[in-house]
C-alpha cells in the first residue's frame, strides 16, 4: 500500500486541515495526497533544490517518504520550507530509523535511503541520523502542529535484534526466508519468521502488514 494513501485512513482534522487549498506533493508518485495538488517527482526536476524549479508559493508542502534519499535533509527542508506561503503548512513523514532500519545503516530495506530519523531521541546508532524535532525548531517562524511517532499495526515482537546471530548466518537464514517465500504462501511462513525474527529483519511496511513505521511533523508558517 502506498504510504500516504496508508496513512490517510487515521488522519484526524489536524492532518484535513493541513492539506486544504493550492498545495504541492514532493515525490507523490502514483499516491498524490489530493487530487488537485501539484505533482512535484523525478520528471520535474531535483527536489534536493525544488526552488530552482518551482517559482510559487502554497497553503500547503507535502511530502511522505522522500526526505530520507534527499542528500542533506536538513538543507533540503530548508528549501522546502520556501515554498510554503505565510500561515500555509509543511506536512512531512519519513520512516522511523529503529522503527524501519532496525539498527542497521545502510537501510536493508531501501539502498537509496541516505538518512534516517529519530523523533527527538539524544543520540542515535545511526550515523546519519536527524532529528526530526530540530528539523522542525530549524524553520523559521515555524510553529508546530503536529510531531509524533506513527507505528499503527506494527509488532515489536518481529524486529530485528541485532549481534545475536554471526552477520554470515544472519544472511542465509535471509536467502533461506526469501526462497521460501517465493514458493510458499506467506501465511505458511509465519512460524518460520517468528522463530528468525530476532535475527532476520521484517519490513513491516509492507504486505501482508502494512504496518506503519513513520515520523509525522506539521509546521505552520507564521502570517
Amino acid at each position: 500500500m502506498n504510504e500516504t494513501t496508508k496513512s490517510k485512513q487515521y488522519w484526524g482534522s489536524i492532518e484535513k486541515t493541513a492539506v486544504l487549498g493550492n498545495g504541492i506533493d514532493i515525490g507523490c508518485g502514483p499516491d498524490p495526497v489530493t487530487p488537485i495538488a501539484r505533482r512535484f517527482d523525478l520528471e520535474h526536476g531535483d527536489a534536493n533544490v525544488i526552488s530552482q524549479h518551482v517559482k510559487a508559493q502554497f497553503d500547503f508542502v507535502y511530502s511522505s517518504h522522500c526526505l530520507e534519499h534527499m542528500h542533506d535533509a536538513r538543507l533540503t527542508i530548508l528549501d522546502w520550507w520556501k515554498l510554503v506561503r505565510p500561515g500555509g503548512y509543511l506536512f512531512v513523514a519519513v520512516p522511523d530509523e529503529d522503527l524501519y532500519e532496525q539498527g542497521v545503516f545502510p537501510s536493508r530495506f531501501n539502498f537509496d535511503h541516505k538518512a534516517t530519523f529519530t523523533l527527538s531521541k539524544a543520540k542515535s546508532w545511526s550515523p546519519v541520523s536527524c532529528n526530526v524535532l530540530e528539523l522542525a525548531q530549524s524553520l523559521p517562524g515555524g510553529q508546530i502542529i503536529s510531531l509524533q511517532l506513527q507505528d499503527r499495526g506494527y509488532n515489536r515482537s518481529l524486529m530485528a535484534a541485532e549481534g545475536k546471530l554471526p552477520n554470515l548466518f544472519s544472511k542465509i537464514t535471509a536467502k533461506i526466508y526469501g526462497c521460501l517465500n517465493k514458493f510458499l504462501p506467506e501465511s505458511s511462513l509465519v512460524g518460520f519468521r517468528q522463530l528468525l525474527a530476532a535475527y532476520y529483519p521484517v519490513d513491516q511496511t509492507r504486505e501482508p502488514h502494512n504496518a506503519q513505521a513513520q515520523i509525522q511533523m506539521i509546521v505552520k508558517k507564521a502570517e
